[in-house]
């Protein structure tokens, strides 16, 4: 079922988007909470400009993601942790830390539900982060060394 919405919807949308639903989510929870009307052709006519304008800011906000990952392409970041003698961490090496990192070190703004580690990071070396963002997806360098 095609729907308007009238809110914005974590993991949904944002408010005056366009969108398709399954028929059971529409009927039982989005039309009786008025978070969403159908999409009847008089609905499309009299939210026309609005529904437009959405399709624009979305197609910006893709754009600008896009050249997020794109900017994240290549670079790599450095952190110093405590470590054992052995050269294992104290504490593991966690997505919002890259992300703040990342956004210290090369001024690119990118959220920790973007970033993805393979495996923990628990130890001194070099490793690999994924960023996924706008569709696309990135490989960032992550260099942890021992801090002095």
């Amino acid at each position: 079922m095609e729907v308007l919405l009238l809110t914005d919807i974590p993991g949904i949308g944002k408010k005056d988007d366009l969108l398709l639903v399954g028929d059971g989510y529409a009927l039982n929870c989005l039309l009786p909470r008025r978070q969403a009307m159908i999409a009847t052709p008089t609905v499309r006519r009299r939210y026309a400009e609005i529904i437009r304008k959405r399709a624009v800011e979305r197609q910006t906000e893709l754009d600008s993601k896009a050249a997020a990952a794109s900017a994240v392409s290549g670079k790599s970041i450095t952190l110093a942790k405590k470590a054992t003698k052995t050269g294992k961490l104290y504490a593991a090496i966690t997505e919002q830390l890259i992300a703040d990192t990342l956004r210290d070190q090369h001024s690119i703004e990118i959220d920790e539900a973007s970033i993805s580690i393979p495996e923990q990071i628990k130890a001194i070396g070099e490793f690999t982060a994924n960023v996924e963002v706008g569709g696309l997806k990135e490989d960032l360098t992550v260099v942890i060394s021992e801090e002095k």
